[in-house]
């Protein structure tokens, strides 16, 4: 499962080796992606290989090498210049940088108003980013007055980042969408239209701290432009095996 981003790059990646034979460079993977910084590259080229697209080869310069393609490449479909992939289908459904979060209201269910149901829009990261959030996987219930006002929505917890904060992997946030948070206020946050993750906000001056409740992960510091607030957790749904 790729954002659409992350494919962008694999296939421009692919494209220039078939060409070329060589990797582009990390400049001319910035323009052709239209990012402002070659720190996105980085992100990107580090997500791709952890996800097991590409690989780094050490001791060359400018070497990357092509692993694998997603599933839904078609060679035929794909423009050789100034492309724009279509973004592929994972697990999760459609993989798509949000600008905020595509949760409708609440249902209520038949069980007399006393529970709701709530969208589950795929997985959120606590612990090292991954893609934004995804569409609508399944529907969840979940008591009433765990809700409140407003429109809510559910991510699966991926990662530990969030543990002293009493959020465990595989467990089940329930978020209350909105573009608005309060310092100390766990949200989930999208970086750079590309990556969401659900860490504790913070203000550090002009910029934004993204806090993890796990000491063995830093605070992530960003400028105001590069974080937009999805939503403030206020609920968690934990299943026991």
């Amino acid at each position: 499962m790729l954002t659409r981003k992350q494919q962008e790059l694999l296939l421009f990646i692919h494209e220039r080796m078939k060409e070329s034979g060589v990797p582009p460079s990390f400049d001319e993977m910035k323009d052709a992606l239209d990012l402002a910084s070659k720190s996105g590259i980085h992100r990107l080229i580090t997500a791709l290989e952890e996800r097991g697209f590409i690989r780094r080869l050490p001791n060359r310069a400018r070497a990357l090498e092509v692993i694998k393609l997603p599933e839904a490449y078609n060679p035929s479909l794909q423009p050789r210049r100034g492309f724009s992939p279509s973004v592929i289908e994972g697990s999760l459904g459609k993989s798509q940088p949000v600008a905020a979060a595509p949760a409708p209201k609440p249902a209520p269910s038949a069980d007399n108003g006393n529970s709701a149901s709530v969208p589950v829009m795929g997985r959120i990261a606590a612990g090292v980013p991954i893609s934004a959030i995804q569409n609508n996987t399944h529907d969840i219930t979940v008591p009433a007055d765990m809700l409140g006002s407003g429109e809510h929505y559910a991510l699966e917890v991926k990662g530990d980042s969030m543990i002293e904060a009493g959020i465990f992997d595989g467990d089940t946030v329930i978020i209350r969408n909105g573009s608005t948070a309060n310092p100390g206020d766990i949200v989930v946050a999208l970086v750079d239209d590309e990556e969401a993750t659900l860490k504790r906000f913070r203000r550090k001056g002009a910029s934004i701290a993204l806090e993890a409740a796990n000491p063995a992960y830093e605070t992530r510091i960003f400028g105001p432009d590069r974080v937009k607030v999805q939503g403030k957790l206020v609920g968690l749904i934990r299943r026991y095996h």
